[in-house]
């Protein structure tokens, strides 16, 4: 596929001023809707295929989000593009001043394969209702979402407007020369730095969503039935492949025997054998193989089962773990959670803060000195206080990381900024100023001018 013509006409598209249109974008936002309700069988199947994905896992944590955004900004598009007046400081009088909401252009969104119908659409969603034209990649890992994707979007709308490109490494690579306004790229760090530098070379500006080892704290006032619960469910949801999964488990060694025995117990409780609905496969040999080797047996609690043939490892929790185990170098990026203690509150928050700061972070505690602290002490993109993963489902909050785990956020008003540019425009009077700025300066104006300013 020729992408630099695709993009040309993307660009010519964009340079009509069309996309601009309120009326244009909606009636796209409502045709995307439409071609995806009228494709759900198709988009359940496709998943099914790459890694024994559930339709109600599919629709919970893939479809109902897209269409969600979707609903969102049909809803709240009209005032999310109007622009927006502020105040207008005494030097600029009379005037008036106005912030525009101008889409960036032509857009790249590469997508990630854990999450490929959310984390690819939804970031092109938020494109689109910003005025800008789409080229989407969504990752070749899930190859047959791929695909779908390819076939629902390409046989309902326009190339030179939103456009699917197929294909692996060498299509990215070659993707990635050409000049766009804005790529939105989510992965891992590793990729992210290859994204970023093929960008700086345009100077296109980037949102990365990437990834960390987001830590679940669990101290000694928490509600340890309520924690294990929402702990269990959000790191094994997916069979772990989530970025914003609990990594590894922080816990006052006082109450860790008990919590232990909680996990466990539900882990049991929402039977996560390898023929479950409630449980997918590891997307392929390559990742089952690097996370069977991060399995030390000798301090598995619960679980460690694998099946290489089904790419199934069972729900695994790892205690008496240190820092310096090979299942905390690295995102786990799967079923196996690791579980470490902690003698005082204070030490684990800084023990957290002296690694790379996590996309996300989660709390258990009823103290409130306690969430304070974790709030003020520890940096990460977004978290929950009692619970994990959630936040991500708030419209009203930003997703995205920070340092190493991102680069700017999106959702809801969030994904309408990052793909826009606030575009500042001051609208002076002809009449009524004085010459105090002009030639000849003297004495006298520079004093007006210091009282003025």
């Amino acid at each position: 596929m020729d992408f630099q013509n695709i993009l040309s006409d993307q660009r010519n598209l964009f340079n009509s001023q069309k996309t601009k249109n309120l009326k244009f974008r909606k009636m796209y936002l409502e045709k995307l809707k439409e071609v995806l309700l009228k494709n759900e069988e198709l988009l359940y199947d496709s998943i099914f295929k790459d890694f024994g994905k559930s339709k109600f896992d599919t629709f919970t944590t893939e479809i109902s989000f897209v269409l969600k955004d979707i609903d969102y900004f049909l809803k709240n598009l009209n005032s999310l593009a109007k622009p927006k007046k502020v105040r207008t400081n005494l030097a600029n009088q009379l005037g008036s001043s106005k912030i525009y909401p101008e889409p960036l252009g032509c857009t790249l969104v590469i997508g990630a394969w854990n999450y490929p119908y959310q984390l690819s659409l939804s970031p092109v969603v938020a494109a689109l209702a910003a005025g800008n034209t789409c080229i989407l990649k969504p990752s070749e890992i899930a190859e047959n979402t791929m695909k779908a994707m390819a076939k629902i979007i390409n046989e309902n709308f326009p190339k030179d407007y939103f456009y699917v490109a197929e294909g692996g490494i060498e299509e990215t690579t070659e993707i990635l020369k050409q000049k766009f306004d804005k790529i939105f790229f989510t992965g891992s760090p590793k990729v992210g730095q290859i994204i970023y530098e093929a960008a700086a070379k345009h100077l296109t500006p980037v949102t990365l969503e990437l990834g960390g080892k987001s830590p679940a704290i669990v101290t000694s006032s928490a509600n340890f039935d309520v924690a294990a619960k929402r702990i269990v469910w959000g790191k094994f949801l997916n069979a772990g492949q989530t970025c914003v999964a609990p990594d590894y488990i922080l816990v006052d060694e006082k109450v860790k025997d008990s919590f232990l025995d909680s996990l466990q117990s539900y882990i049991q409780k929402f039977n996560y054998h390898s023929e479950s609905e409630n449980y997918t496969q590891i997307i392929n040999q390559r990742n089952f193989d690097r996370l069977v080797n991060l399995i030390d047996q000798e301090k598995v609690y619960f679980g460690g089962k694998t099946d290489a043939a089904k790419r199934y490892i069972e729900p695994t929790i790892m205690h008496d773990v240190t820092w310096n185990d090979k299942v905390m170098q690295e995102e786990i990026f799967g079923p196996i959670l690791p579980v470490l203690t902690f003698k005082n509150f204070n030490e684990a928050l800084l023990q957290i803060a002296a690694y790379e700061k996590p996309l996300s972070a989660y709390l258990f505690s009823d103290n409130s000195e306690e969430k304070e602290e974790f709030t003020i002490k520890i940096s990460f993109g977004g978290g929950c206080i009692n619970d994990v993963v959630m936040h991500l489902s708030n419209d009203y909050l930003p997703f995205g990381g920070v340092g190493n785990s991102g680069i700017g956020n999106y959702h809801g008003k969030y994904g309408f900024d990052a793909f826009s540019h606030q575009k500042a425009v001051l609208d002076r009077a002809t009449w009524g100023e004085p010459d105090l700025k002009y030639p000849p300066y003297t004495d006298k104006k520079l004093n007006w001018i210091k009282k003025l300013l």
